[in-house]
């Protein structure tokens, strides 16, 4: 397969460019925008499990899965929501990129569902003690928590979703492993036979 041939390509460089390309939304697009939660954008993202979380720091941008048992967050408010950092890889990525730029983007999904929800605002992270304790679980608590304000949420167009058919069943057959993705970095130095077989141990060790 050949590369993007880009020289000589025609670039959208101005505003005027782009919209030029685009209809005004309609009537439904610009009203489902609120500056909290309404009632019904409550509902959804309190029965959201997973989300992803985007943040930007002078290195750049960086998008990390959240996800738990329950509700990925918890709603403190109708402009405050609590995302817990629970067992990860230990990069921070995130976590760096709030300490020096607050501003983030949520994007929640619930599964069987083709609405997405995504929320705008900035974050702050804290390690205090009564705030951890309130996501304790098997005397387990998170590291830290983002606390969230909320600066715009509103519903998502299902046409992604049902594009994509996310929800149709195991879309994953015949995908590299994660050991396969490291063998190949490595150029087989790394053995990844042996990590893809301890993962699944590891993570039930390491939940939470």
């Amino acid at each position: 397969m050949q590369g993007l041939h880009i020289i000589g390509m025609t670039w959208i460089t101005t505003l005027d460019d782009l919209h030029a390309h685009y209809d005004q939304p309609g009537e439904a697009a610009r009203l489902k925008v609120t500056p909290a939660l309404t009632p019904a954008y409550q509902a959804h993202i309190a029965r959201s499990r997973f989300c992803v979380l985007s943040t930007v720091g002078p290195e750049g941008t960086d998008g990390s899965p959240r996800g738990d048992e329950g509700s990925v967050v918890q709603i403190a408010d109708p402009r405050t929501l609590l995302l817990p950092d629970w067992k990860g890889n230990e990069r921070i990525d995130s976590l760096r990129n709030i300490v020096r730029d607050g501003r983030v983007s949520l994007l929640f999904l619930v599964s069987g569902s083709n609405t997405a929800m995504r929320v705008n605002g900035t974050a702050r992270l804290s390690a205090d003690p009564d705030l951890l304790a309130r996501f304790e679980r098997d005397g387990k608590q998170p590291r830290t928590v983002a606390v969230i304000a909320i600066a715009e949420v509103y519903s998502q167009c299902a046409r992604a979703l049902i594009r994509s058919a996310l929800w149709a069943g195991d879309q994953s057959a015949g995908l590299p492993s994660v050991g396969d993705m490291l063998r190949e970095i490595s150029a087989g130095q790394f053995d990844g036979a042996e990590y893809d077989a301890e993962w699944p141990g590891r993570a039930a060790r390491t939940m939470w």
